[in-house]
């Protein structure tokens, strides 16, 4: 995996502007399942908008991403820090991405997942272990192009369906695929 240096000297500090905790909107709620706009990731909102993201990822405990559609903005705009989590191998750190799409990606592994928006459930998804993601950073609008792997590619791919209007209950292979949290966020 090759790390993108820009991506990886990016800091919240670069948006300029304070984030405000936001509550995080739960399914069924139909942000949730609605296909996100594509933004301007100069305009002042969403620069605010992912200052907002970050600082309410950062207050959920267990959470390494958090995607517009859940703080009730439907929107293509999302972050993701999995530095923290045991999962993880090589990262980013912390980053915010618009506009953001799957250019690439290697062959299917199954793994458990959760969700901020899907408290109370996990479920086992099959995911490529490997993918090329490319987005805009907020703020400048900067096109940006990330190899990730393993945990973090995951990560990635679901905050990416959550913009698409899908939650990991939707790749779940179904309902014996589903169970119930053990641990709660």
């Amino acid at each position: 995996m090759a790390i993108n240096p820009t991506v990886l000297a990016w800091a919240e500090s670069d948006l300029g502007v304070p984030g405000a905790v936001r509550d995080v909107v739960r399914a069924p709620a139909a942000v949730l399942s609605a296909d996100g706009g594509v933004v301007d990731p100069s305009a002042p909102e969403i620069v605010q908008l992912a200052a907002d993201l970050v600082a309410t990822m950062r207050v959920s405990p267990g959470c390494v991403g958090l995607a517009a559609p859940q703080v009730g903005e439907g929107v293509k705009v999302f972050c993701v820090d999995v530095s923290a989590h045991p999962k993880t191998r090589d990262h980013h750190g912390t980053f915010v991405l618009c506009n953001a799409e799957v250019v690439s990606g290697s062959r299917n592994e199954k793994a458990r997942e959760g969700c901020m928006s899907v408290p109370d459930l996990t479920g086992d998804v099959k995911r490529p272990s490997r993918v090329v993601v490319r987005g805009q950073l907020p703020g400048t609008g900067e096109q940006v192009e990330l190899e990730v792997e393993a945990f973090e590619a995951r990560a990635l791919q679901h905050e990416i369906d959550h913009c698409d209007g899908l939650l990991f209950l939707d790749r779940a292979a179904g309902a014996h695929a589903v169970y119930a949290r053990k641990t709660y966020l």
